[in-house]
């Protein structure tokens, strides 16, 4: 089946896209999607109760509505996800909490404190670490201490860092403090938030007061640009008497592969199946996504064919990597040939694989073909993702197609995905770019109603064209509906 018919003037130039009819086959609904509809349907409910009322336990107590740990957990998830009010969502929390009873779950902590770190309330987020310490100290997971170290991390200094690391050693047990899972910890955030040099020497400062596993070996190993500096730290591993495994492997040969080493990366494949480490489908997908570093799509074909042979079978993130490299390439028939594999072999194309083409039509500035490959996304019953998104809107932004803009902006409100912050952005700057003032006040309007916090500068603009108009009375309801967030916009 077409899956992006290209117009006569461009055929010679970009090849169509294709999948086969098999993509097309859509699985039976879920038989529990009433009950799970029902319970989103409570999250919601209790999400805006707490978004809008300053006497959220009467409220709350009023609904009816049980607060069941799971049902707290996805409250705070919408919470998150929504760029929710922090303290109103910590009030909320708190209020479960008090309950005779009740604890929290160690995801519902986790969660209520990224909120907390988020929107930079470091101070409350010690207070409800004390919380827990008192009521149900097990909550506290070397989880929690990457959740809150990622956030100090993102916000402040290697040392305010380390500095948040010790205060854990205050809530916890000695016993699970001083062991390689909490190191592990501060390393990953490290590895994640900082550099990887400033994670070396954190490591080398604390060695000796933990004892590193091999786990903490595979955080260091992973995301050296220097295949020297991963080399040392697999030869210190080695004299501690710790085996690799093969994600010690894998790590090292993504190193290998980002560093264009490519003999190396096979070398080491041969050590592997001598010391009887299997490789996986990550080591073939990694071997793969370096070939095509290279400039050699085909021989990164060729692997997906060979990894058969070993008895490992490519999945779906593998055969995008090789359809990365023809994509890089310009080479879209032969992507669209792996497609058509991956598909026979009943791998489903998923958003990555559309962003791949999404990629290529976004450089070739092809607006039709690229609203077309977003209806057969949609038609085949796949989401696009966030980067999905951003690459659709700011096509239409940049043809200054409205209609398109909105009728995007409509799927995301009523099929629920997409980055409303992200893609609000793009398509308000449109909107008030051609004084399009009403149907703007709509898309803000509905953002808000689903719990999305528009950015400064887009209501600041929405204010200013409403003025103009002399919208005076919807201005006053908009701002009504704004007071609901944390943040004062600043007028």
């Amino acid at each position: 089946m077409i899956i992006l018919k290209p117009p006569p003037q461009c055929a010679s130039r970009i090849p169509s896209l294709r999948l086969s009819t098999l993509f097309l086959h859509s699985g039976a609904l879920d038989a529990k999607l009433p009950a799970a509809v029902e319970e989103d349907d409570d999250a919601e409910t209790v999400y805006r109760m707490i978004s809008g009322s300053n006497l959220q336990g009467e409220s709350l107590r009023s609904s009816g509505i049980h607060l069941s740990k799971d049902l707290i957990d996805r409250v705070l998830k919408r919470v998150r996800f929504s760029h929710g009010n922090p303290l109103q969502a910590l009030d909320f929390y708190r209020y479960a909490a008090a309950r005779r009873g009740f604890s929290h779950s160690s995801f519902s902590l986790d969660t209520m404190l990224y909120i907390l770190g988020r929107n930079r309330k470091f101070d409350q987020i010690w207070e409800v670490l004390i919380e827990a310490k008192r009521k149900d100290r097990s909550l506290i997971t070397p989880r929690t201490m990457q959740v809150v170290l990622g956030r100090v991390a993102k916000l402040s200094s290697l040392r305010q860092t380390v500095e948040s690391f010790w205060k854990f050693k205050r809530l916890v047990p000695p016993h699970f403090f001083h062991t390689s899972a909490s190191l592990n910890a501060l390393l990953t955030t490290l590895c994640q938030e900082k550099t990887m040099t400033d994670a070396r020497n954190v490591y080398h400062s604390l060695k000796h007061q933990f004892q590193p596993d091999l786990q903490t070996f595979n955080i260091l190993l992973s995301g050296w640009r220097s295949s020297e500096e991963a080399e040392a730290f697999f030869h210190e591993m080695r004299e501690k008497g710790l085996k690799p495994d093969v994600v010690t492997y894998n790590s090292l040969i993504d190193v290998y592969c980002k560093a264009r080493e490519m003999d190396k990366a096979y070398k080491l494949i041969d050590k592997m199946r001598e010391e009887d480490v299997t490789p996986d489908v990550i080591t073939y997908t990694t071997l793969i996504g370096g070939l095509g570093l290279i400039g050699q799509p085909d021989k990164a074909r060729e692997v997906l064919k060979e990894m058969k042979e070993y008895g490992c079978y490519p999945d779906v993130p593998a055969y995008n990597a090789a359809i990365r490299n023809y994509c890089i390439s310009r080479r879209l028939r032969d992507a669209d040939m792996l497609v058509d594999e991956m598909v026979k072999k009943g791998l489903s194309p998923n958003a990555t694989t559309y962003n791949l083409f999404f990629r290529v039509l976004s450089l070739s500035n092809d607006l039709g073909r690229s609203w077309e490959l977003y209806e057969r996304m949609l038609g085949n019953g796949c989401l696009p993702n966030t980067q999905s998104c951003m690459f659709l809107i700011k096509m239409f932004k940049r043809h200054e197609r409205v209609d398109m803009a909105l009728r995007f902006w409509e799927d995301m409100v009523v099929k629920g995905f997409g980055s409303y912050s992200l893609v609000s952005d793009v398509l308000l700057d449109l909107l008030c770019d051609l004084a399009k003032v009403d149907e703007a006040e709509k898309c803000l309007l509905e953002m808000v109603d689903k719990g999305h916090r528009p950015s400064n500068v887009s209501f600041k603009r929405i204010m200013l064209l409403m003025e103009l108009a002399n919208k005076h009375e919807e201005l006053s309801n908009l701002k009504q509906k704004m007071a609901v967030f944390s943040t004062e916009i600043q007028q």
